[in-house]
């Protein structure tokens, strides 16, 4: 079994660029693969590798500025779920294009697995998932408003058009898959003047960790962003599988839909696709498979 392991931190990170190859080095040393995002204001991904290997990338972070006690979220799978290692410099660990927005400056209250249920089933509270509109349809908490946002930078213009609908004083709560989106959502509200403001700590992903499955209010599935899809309680891998046109999740009932060709579309892009997309997703869908058949794993094209 190889371990998954999702973390972030906001942090101040004065150089990311510095850090970029030594941690890029880590983890090629250790059998890591996957994907980490460096920004000014932080860390976020998502790894996988061995356990000891993965325990030594882990140790490299927490020596970076204000990662000592950087949370994880573990997870196992029996294949890996990366088919390379990027470590990429961006402007945001998360993109939500509010670049005056600060977490390290004020956010919500973190809300623990074990308390979340009692504030998300008090009838005074408004529940907001901050996530896209294809993750929220395979699974999210009873009752939470879905923005129905293509991208988190679509959030806070969701936000500002129903402003006027919630009361200053309205408590709410957020969440996400792995904690980060709702953590930067909290930022933003507190800016945009809301002071009751929560977020589940550790996210979806610690919620469906720890809490039991007879006491969870949790339904469906959580989209990941690895070739799991998705995962369940105890993060198991789910039932859906992922469009390689789109990279959207399909259900048992999309893969029965007409529209749904195995690695050239599905019932939610075939519309918008053309013959000669699907004809290029058609032939990299071979590719993959003939790689498979070789025993060789297929990356695609690298860019510089």
């Amino acid at each position: 079994m190889l371990q998954v392991a999702a973390l972030y931190r906001f942090t101040r990170l004065p150089d990311p660029r510095a850090l970029r190859e030594p941690l890029f080095a880590a983890c090629v040393a250790n059998g890591v693969k996957g994907t980490l995002l460096l920004a000014a204001e932080g860390i976020n991904g998502t790894v996988a590798g061995p356990t000891e290997g993965l325990a030594a990338v882990l140790d490299h972070i927490r020596t970076l500025p204000g990662c000592a006690d950087i949370a994880v979220k573990y997870s196992e799978t029996a294949t890996m779920p990366f088919h390379r290692m990027k470590v990429r410099l961006k402007r945001e660990i998360v993109t939500m294009g509010e670049p005056e927005i600060d977490p390290l400056g004020d956010v919500g209250h973190y809300v623990p697995p074990a308390e979340w249920n009692a504030l998300i089933a008090d009838p005074g509270t408004l529940v907001i998932d901050t996530r896209n509109d294809y993750e929220v349809a395979i699974g999210s908490f009873a009752n939470a408003v879905d923005p129905q946002t293509q991208s988190f930078r679509d959030f806070p213009a969701w936000f500002r058009a129903n402003r006027d609908a919630i009361a200053p004083d309205t408590r709410i709560a957020m969440f996400c898959t792995g904690g980060i989106r709702c953590e930067k959502a909290t930022a933003f509200l507190k800016a945009e003047g809301l002071t009751d403001v929560h977020h589940l700590e550790g996210g979806i992903l610690k919620y469906l960790e720890t809490v039991p499955p007879a006491e969870s209010l949790w339904h469906g599935e959580c989209f990941v962003f690895d070739e799991r899809v998705a995962v369940g309680h105890g993060l198991v891998p789910g039932t859906h599988d992922l469009c390689r046109a789109c990279r959207r999740p399909v259900s048992a009932a999309d893969r029965a839909s007409p529209l749904f060709v195995a690695g050239e579309s599905c019932p939610a892009c075939h519309a918008v696709r053309n013959a000669e997309q699907r004809a290029g997703y058609a032939e990299r869908h071979r590719q993959v498979a003939l790689a498979q058949h070789r025993g060789e794993p297929h990356v695609g094209a690298r860019r510089a």
